[in-house]
């Protein structure tokens, strides 16, 4: 070979490799989504109090950037360093921090609480707490701290004396902390009044609610560590509300006013101070009051509205109340079939139903300083997009964001300025600003991360279900070489319940980078959102009741119709997988279907309702003495003879929301009847496997699938 041919070839193989697309990694595909391959956005954007400025973090959370709406450009106003100097703090980054007013920030760094004043670059300490301190929860101005140790409440006054407001030696009486497992939208128990003269707390009283025992494995011997554990159609938590008046130093209660096992929910407080506003749902979740309380006494005013359904009533939402100089409120309310916003008076009186849409409100995000105008989530016509809306007291609704996708919203303290960073199929992310006359400018506009990386593609389409009318939504990843001449083995991801959607107009289309990943190992990936899963409104999502897996097998198994359809789907190389309700809808599926899929991968399953908690189990399952029928019929432990694939049962030791029970009910009737299963425990893990384990959860159940469905 010639001196030039040599150098031909040398240069041909440096730009080949040059050119070469990187493959993803399973740890890189599992841990780095919202890391390594995050989008640029303005992280942290928050609108600085009583101004049209803005700030956001750059240089990995470390320094903080400022701009105003008529320009623009982006200046250096605080630096980590800056604050660490004036603190004598260790912060690592700018995460948590929040603005208290136009010139003070709020710090926290291990249990202390400084502010930090922007002008001066000084700041002092405010509170400490013990590091047993948790639910800490200030007030509307952030100079009253609210937090609980154990089962007691208690708060910090604005001159640091420390407040006692319960001393329950009883630790299964618990104030200040969620209740109702999470359920009704619930995600804490502390609420302080607008100007701090009350601080209101929910208040469960757990005795004759039955221990579940978890094991500790980290200490010699084992150690058993109880939880309060309601499951179906067994004693319940007693909720109660207290009132904590500051002046006085007294507490009132308010009781449910039916059976001491209603749940008390949605708790609002009146912009004058007067009322607590409640939302009292029976344990049958089938009858909906809201009802007003004297803030003073605990005493019952009136009930503004009563709800009732068939299947069940869900209050999600508290009161709106969108002047701060009006007791009138907005209440969300899918009676019509639809999350939709209603305007009452205090006294209970219909106003006007501002929205009318044959789609869901998601969320109240504020109102405009005036009080008229009203801003909310909702998924538009096209319910895998989540949008913002406006809407004034007369029910004139606007669109605000203009592009098709998943947004979030920041909203001016003025209402005339909103910060909108979305994503869609096609834009990994962009950031822009709108102001009162919707004229937007780009503020950001992230590349794509995925560049230069071997990475497949996302088709969205519908099928009808298994009703013949209604569209669902579904999503296949095809790996970047597909070949449609070629058959390809498919999994099969599941979800499937209440309260969560998987396919969604973002990003990757709401997938999991892993699926990706797995597409490059030769499979394509598909997901359908089925009857009974969010966003779609009431009807869509209760055909489930009383009947879990049911209509929900059905229209998985028109999806994998569809996908038998495709010429290039092998169809005997089918695959399922799924985690929590989808652990539940895996093990259905492979019991209840046999011969669909060679194998099946499921994660912390429910496999016997009776097994599950009351909150969330009673709404769409009654109880067993009220619905024993749909209990036998949802239980897998009555399939277990039917299984012909290969079944892998996956478990966290330590899982607080699907106990183990579940799994080992399961797998003692596998060993009855002789089946052969496989199982994997994760030792001290809840009911998600996170961190650095996940990658370790990952490989077993993608190599599980490979290696089983040859």
């Amino acid at each position: 070979m010639n001196k030039f041919s040599i150098l031909t070839l040398l240069f041909f193989i440096t730009i080949s490799s040059f050119g070469q697309p990187k493959k993803l990694t399973l740890e890189e595909s599992v841990l780095q989504q919202n890391q390594k391959f995050r989008a640029d956005k303005l992280s942290g954007f928050q609108w600085i109090p009583n101004t049209n400025r803005y700030v956001y973090y750059t240089d990995s959370f470390t320094k903080m950037m400022s701009a105003s709406t008529t320009d623009a450009k982006a200046t250096e106003f605080i630096t980590l360093s800056d604050i660490n100097s004036a603190l004598n703090t260790k912060l690592k980054n700018f995460a948590g921090i929040e603005w208290m007013d136009s010139n003070a920030l709020l710090i926290t760094e291990n249990g202390k609480y400084f502010v930090y004043m922007t002008a001066p670059k000084k700041g002092t300490l405010m509170y400490e707490t013990s590091k047993n301190a948790e639910n800490k929860t200030f007030d509307k101005k952030r100079r009253h701290l609210a937090f609980t140790e154990k089962n007691n409440l208690y708060f910090y006054t604005i001159d640091g004396k420390l407040i006692t407001v319960t001393n329950e030696t009883n630790e299964a009486i618990v104030s200040g902390q969620f209740f109702a497992r999470n359920e009704f939208g619930i995600d804490n128990g502390i609420f302080w009044s607008p100007k701090s003269t009350f601080l209101a707390f929910y208040q469960k009283d757990q005795t004759e609610v039955a221990d579940y025992p978890l094991l500790d494995i980290t200490e010699t011997p084992g150690k058993l560590v109880n939880i309060k554990y309601p499951m179906i159609g067994q004693k319940s938590e007693k909720p109660r509300v207290g009132i904590y008046n500051l002046a006085s130093q007294k507490t009132v209660y308010i009781s449910p006013r039916g059976n001491q096992d209603d749940y008390l929910t949605n708790l609002s407080w009146t912009p004058d101070e007067k009322y607590v506003v409640i939302a009292e749902l029976n344990r049958g979740q089938n009858t909906m009051s809201l009802n007003v309380y004297d803030a003073q006494t605990g005493t019952f005013v009136r009930t503004i509205l009563t709800e009732k359904s068939e299947k069940w009533v869900e209050p999600e939402h508290p009161a709106f109340f969108p002047s701060d100089n009006s007791n009138n409120l907005v209440w969300i309310s899918e009676k019509d079939g639809f999350n939709n916003l209603y305007y009452y008076s205090i006294e209970g009186k219909l106003i006007k139903q501002l929205t009318q849409n044959k789609f869901p409100a998601r969320e109240i995000l504020k109102s405009n300083a005036a009080g008229t105008e009203i801003y909310f989530k909702a998924t538009g016509d096209n319910p895998t997009n989540m949008l913002v809306y406006k809407v004034d007291l007369k029910g004139k609704q606007t669109l605000i964001t203009k592009d098709q996708g998943v947004h979030t919203v920041n909203i001016s303290n003025d209402g005339n300025w909103f910060f909108d960073e979305y994503s869609n199929h096609s834009t990994p992310s962009k950031s822009l600003l709108y102001d009162k006359n919707l004229k937007s400018k780009t503020l950001l506009e992230s590349k794509n991360k995925y560049e230069g990386y071997e990475i497949g593609t996302a088709e969205i389409k519908t099928i009808k279900s298994a009703d013949g009318t209604t569209d669902l939504y579904t999503r296949l990843i095809k790996p970047s070489n597909f070949d449609p001449n070629k058959k390809y083995p498919v999994l099969v991801y599941v979800y499937g319940g209440p309260h969560a959607q998987m396919i969604t107009n973002s990003y990757l289309d709401g997938a999991n980078l892993w699926m990706y990943w797995m597409a490059e190992q030769g499979y394509l990936v598909f997901t359908v959102d089925n009857r009974g899963s969010d966003n779609r409104g009431f009807a869509f999502e209760s055909v489930v009741h009383g009947r879990l897996g049911v209509n929900e097998i059905d229209d998985q198994i028109k999806g994998v119709d569809y996908l038998k359809s495709l010429p290039y789907v092998d169809g005997n190389r089918l695959a399922v997988h799924g985690w929590s309700y989808g652990g539940f809808m895996t093990t259905s599926l492979m019991l209840r279907k046999p011969d669909v899929f060679k194998v099946g991968v499921a994660g912390g399953p429910v496999t016997d309702w009776k097994y599950y908690e009351i909150m969330y189990g009673e709404r769409y399952m009654d109880t067993p003495a009220e619905n024993q029928k749909g209990f036998d019929e949802a239980n897998t432990l009555n399939y277990v003879k039917d299984l012909k694939g290969k079944l892998l049962l996956i478990h966290g030791t330590s899982d607080d929301v699907v106990v183990m029970q579940h799994n080992f009910a399961l797998i003692k009737k596998f060993v009855e009847a002789e089946k052969q299963v496989d199982f994997f425990a994760y030792p001290m893990h809840k009911h998600n496997v996170l961190g650095k384990d996940r990658v370790h959860l990952m490989t077993k159940v993608l190599n599980y699938v490979i290696e089983n469905n040859k």
